[in-house]
């Protein structure tokens, strides 16, 4: 089905799952965070993601997007340690706000790559990864993030003494 392997459908279909839970997210707490079931889900599937991506090789070997799961997987670390051990001091809250974020968009830039050199069925939109076409869309995703990332930075210097779990419905 549309050239994946096994292990191709299931990293597919593990990376919506991240998408949607990311998006859920951001939409309802404006960032995504360890403390909301969202954002658990998120990063787990995030990871697995990451993971299950080190298997595919359909491009020939370890290249671009596999370089991109490690970078993923280290800023996703740092992230999840400045939210739950807050490393990085006062800055905690800013690294895991950016970096879940960054995380984000990393998970957007093989997505749109491999529905577009693979849809529709017969005549993808772009012949190749490296089509000009992917790298404005890499770089439109880019300027979407830098604005989504300094408005969550804005409004947690906004409210700095409010955390995630202050908005949060008691149970």
């Amino acid at each position: 089905m549309l050239g994946l392997t096994s292990l191709g459908l299931v990293h597919t279909a593990i990376s919506l799952v991240a998408v949607v839970a990311g998006a859920i997210a951001l939409f309802r707490y404006r960032r995504i965070a360890w403390a909301t079931l969202a954002g658990k889900v998120y990063i787990a599937t995030t990871a697995l993601t990451c993971i299950t991506g080190f298997g595919i090789f359909q491009h020939g070997g370890f290249g671009k997007p596999h370089a991109l799961g490690i970078i993923t997987l280290v800023v996703l670390a740092a992230a999840l340690a400045a939210d739950l051990k807050h490393w990085f001091g006062k800055a905690a809250r800013y690294v895991a706000v950016v970096g879940y974020s960054a995380t984000y968009l990393f998970n957007w830039i093989p997505g749109i790559t491999e529905t577009a050199t693979r849809l529709p069925l017969g005549a993808p939109l772009v012949s190749s990864p490296e089509a000009p076409e992917l790298q404005v869309a890499s770089g439109a995703l880019f300027i979407v993030f830098l604005v989504g990332a300094a408005l969550q930075v804005l409004q947690l210097r906004a409210h700095p003494a409010e955390t995630l779990e202050d908005k949060l419905p008691s149970t």
